[in-house]
């Protein structure tokens, strides 16, 4: 299958150059780049698209690039935003960079010689002095090429803030990338979101300007659900690819909760589910309820924490279930339960030994012991997801669930967390 047809059946051509020219020239190995942004020390669940976009191509047997912004994320990208962006120290974003780095090898192959290339632009970016890069490049971006950009009309257009000289600057320095990239790499395509285009274009013109070169570009829809709202944010902040930030589990009940209007999407984007399957997944929507955000979410979790990740979230969610919860760590264990009330006790009471009859009142699941008591005797209380059998059990060191951590549950749902410290 070619990488145009994989891209037209998921819908993830946007904006092309010339389709006919680009597909001629994919139908050979290809060198390609796409950039990303080094805000933060981890990428998200917005930055998987690109990412799953260089894997399709790598896959389809071409070469990507993966460019990690060191030096344009010291200035941030204006496209797309309505007021400029906080600056980052050089410190920070060479952090950030290597987090990235390494989450960026979980997608692609970097087999030295064969294998997809890493680059920061900061290390080409750091020679240059300011009137060398105003002589060498400047002088070959023209002012008017800029202002006809959508994303730098619209901030002058529409922004009481306007647009300072830094940002200005941004479109000239990702320009300039592409013509580093072409010229040292051989790179021919670049490709990024629609919110890119601009950039892209510019980068196309500097390298005819620079170069004689005829470059490539390719844009694929933003990633939105169908309200328009970004994918990837929820009400307690973004979705990371991290696992200190998010967990598996967390990042695995993200995707299996998205929306019926927009999992579909999702599954044509983000995950590796080939077209056969997907049809057959689209044509059971209506007769298996949850069937493709299972699917989702097995797919990204496993591409983004492996087999060990996918394996450790499809437990966490059965514990949610009834499953009997054992040999956690308080970290997994906190994410599982992460909205379920706990209280802090004494590590001696458990030493002591606590009744399960005291542990429901202080955890709240009762209101009296009279109370627990017939909870326990109608069969309805469980620790660690086992059935509570005796009103007289006592909670002893060993009934911890994780290092700290014992998990109370009464009836089908109600769960309550004791924390013994």
């Amino acid at each position: 299958m070619s990488i145009i047809h994989e891209l037209q059946w998921r819908g993830l051509i946007h904006q092309c150059t010339d389709l006919e020219t680009v597909t001629k020239e994919l139908n050979q190995p290809t060198i390609l780049y796409a950039g990303f942004d080094p805000t933060a020390d981890s990428l998200h669940v917005g930055s998987l698209l690109p990412l799953m976009m260089l894997r399709r191509f790598q896959l389809a047997g071409h070469r990507p690039i993966a460019l990690v912004g060191g030096a344009t994320g010291m200035i941030g990208d204006p496209s797309g935003k309505s007021a400029e962006r906080s600056l980052l120290s050089k410190d920070i974003l060479e952090r950030n960079v290597e987090g990235i780095k390494a989450q960026m090898a979980r997608f692609l192959d970097f087999t030295p010689g064969s294998g997809a290339i890493l680059v920061n632009n900061f290390d080409w970016m750091q020679s240059f002095s300011f009137l060398d890069f105003l002589r060498d490049v400047g002088k070959n971006f023209p002012v008017n090429v800029m202002l006809a950009k959508d994303s730098v009309r619209n901030r002058l257009e529409n922004s009481d803030s306007g647009l300072s000289y830094t940002e200005f600057s941004y479109m000239l320095l990702q320009a300039f990338d592409f013509v580093h990239l072409a010229k040292n790499y051989g790179c021919k395509l670049q490709i990024g979101g629609s919110d890119q285009w601009g950039n892209i274009t510019a980068g196309i013109d500097l390298g005819r300007r620079m170069l004689g070169l005829s470059l490539l570009g390719m844009t694929n829809p933003l990633l939105t659900t169908s309200d328009g709202r970004k994918m990837g944010k929820t009400e307690s902040g973004t979705v990371w690819l991290d696992s200190n930030r998010t967990s598996p589990y967390q990042l695995y009940q993200y995707f299996v909760n998205v929306a019926d209007a927009d999992v579909l999407l999702a599954l044509r984007f983000l995950s590796d589910v080939d077209e056969a399957e997907y049809r057959s997944i689209d044509a059971g929507m209506s007769t298996q309820p949850g069937a493709a955000q299972r699917r989702l979410a097995q797919s990204v979790t496993k591409l983004v924490h492996g087999e060990a990740g996918l394996a450790s979230a499809v437990r966490a969610s059965e514990y949610l279930f009834g499953g009997e919860i054992d040999r956690l760590s308080d970290q997994e264990l906190l994410s599982i339960f992460a909205d379920v009330p706990s209280q802090t006790v004494g590590k001696d009471l458990l030493a002591q030994g606590l009744s399960i009859v005291d542990a429901l009142v202080l955890a709240s699941l009762s209101k009296s012991k009279g109370e627990a008591r017939r909870l326990v005797e109608s069969g309805g209380v469980y620790i660690n997801n086992r059935r509570c059998e005796a009103v007289d059990r006592v909670l002893r060191p060993d009934d911890l669930a994780s290092e700290t951590v014992v998990v109370l549950r009464t009836g089908k749902k109600k769960y309550a967390l004791l924390r013994f410290e």
